[in-house]
């Protein structure tokens, strides 16, 4: 039977980051990482629009962006002279009505409160610094001046899963189908092959399937898929001033951003209109009938667009508050969640593997104090939720 000090479920950029991290910082002990699909192909990182953004309600999950952050603008010192993810620093630009202006402003507020660099704008500011935005309905907006933007979200994933590799991080291929558990313990991992793994310290950043393997364990852990369309589409009449302008989200949830030479777009459903299968098929009708309508009311440069290709990715998603869930299970203690980011998983994934990092090697947070992100919310059902979920 194979030992690890530290077996990290899942290889996507939460469980990539703890492992880079661990190495970073000094852990001498043996790590693996098991992934069940190592094309990369299906997991949460692989299929992510790549934003990254400092406008959240919650101060833990500013923090969180703008540790990603740094390491973006660190890249090359961090991984090489030839690291590249492709960063697009155009901003974000959150719209507001008149009954959502107060939320924005009051998120602004804590916004720069906690190191953002974003401004709000209001009437006609808004309409000069984006002439191809119809201003009509909205209160203003808020914009991220720096720092925020979006890259290639697999190219970040494989240079951190790279680098630990090279430092002696083992990646087995995998699906975890069992946990061993003695009292307040994990002890091992079973495999879809029958191998078993045993471990000193899991960690549960298995994205989409962090309930499930939570659950093997005889935990409760509400996190699971939510699926998610992303469509390309060309406009031909689009500007130069619109190809370099941010990804914008409307009051009602829609959003788009330049994508080369097209567009991207898509929008998070109302609890009661989510998807129920969690195929890989995309529904074009939302695209038809609830995205293009808005997009073209609010730019009409949009009246005539084409998809030309489309993307389905699914959510790990924390039905309890839309947070991540981050630390150690209060009676299990050797157990680390890492999970639950509801779709902000890619750009907070550094800054959670390094706050498992320190937490396996010094048993308390040392950059950032996620104890509020900790599972004792979980566990008393008391939600802490984010007024900015995109």
């Amino acid at each position: 039977m194979k030992t690890y000090d530290v077996v990290i479920v899942g290889g996507g950029v939460v469980g990539s980051a703890a492992a880079y991290y661990l190495k970073k910082n000094g852990f001498t002990g043996t790590i693996a990482i098991v992934e069940k699909d190592t094309t990369w192909q299906f997991g949460c990182t692989g299929r992510s629009a790549g934003g990254l953004r400092q406008q959240f309600s919650t101060p833990e999950n500013i923090a969180l962006s703008l540790f990603g952050l740094k390491l973006v603008r660190n890249l090359k010192q961090e991984f090489g002279p030839e690291a590249d993810v492709g960063f697009k620093e155009q901003g974000y630009l959150i719209l507001a009505s008149d009954s959502g202006m107060p939320i924005l402003e009051e998120n602004h507020a804590v916004q720069m409160a906690n190191g953002a660099d974003n401004v709000l704008l209001y009437g006609d500011d808004l309409s000069q610094r984006f002439p191809w935005l119809v201003a009509d309905g909205l209160a203003g907006g808020c914009f991220g001046l720096a720092g925020e933007g979006w890259m290639d979200p697999y190219s970040m994933m494989g240079l951190m899963r790279k680098a630990a590799i090279a430092q002696g991080v083992q990646l087995i291929q995998g699906e975890v189908t069992g946990v061993s558990r003695d009292g307040n313990r994990i002890t091992g991992v079973t495999l879809a092959d029958g191998e078993k793994i045993s471990c000193g310290t899991i960690v549960n950043a298995a994205g989409t399937g962090a309930g499930a393997l939570a659950a093997l364990a005889g935990i409760e852990l509400p996190v699971g898929p939510r699926k998610r369309y992303v469509y390309v589409f060309d406009c031909p009449a689009a500007t130069e001033a619109l190809h370099k302008g941010p990804l914008t989200v409307q009051p009602n949830g829609v959003w788009f951003r330049p994508e080369g030479r097209n567009f991207i777009c898509g929008v998070s459903p109302e609890e009661h209109d989510e998807p129920t299968v969690f195929d890989w098929e995309v529904d074009y009708s939302i695209f038809e009938e609830q995205l293009w309508p808005v997009l073209a009311e609010r730019v009409p440069l949009f009246e005539a667009i084409k998809v030309i290709s489309s993307w389905t990715g699914h959510y790990d998603y924390n039905a309890l508050d839309q947070n991540g869930i981050i630390g150690a299970h209060p009676e299990v203690g050797n157990l680390i969640f890492a999970n639950g980011f509801s779709g902000h998983g890619f750009q907070q994934g550094p800054a959670a593997g390094n706050a498992v990092s320190e937490l396996i090697m010094h048993g308390a947070y040392r950059t950032i104090d996620l104890n509020r992100f900790g599972y004792e919310r979980i566990a008393l059902k008391e939600p802490l939720f984010e007024k900015n979920v995109i």
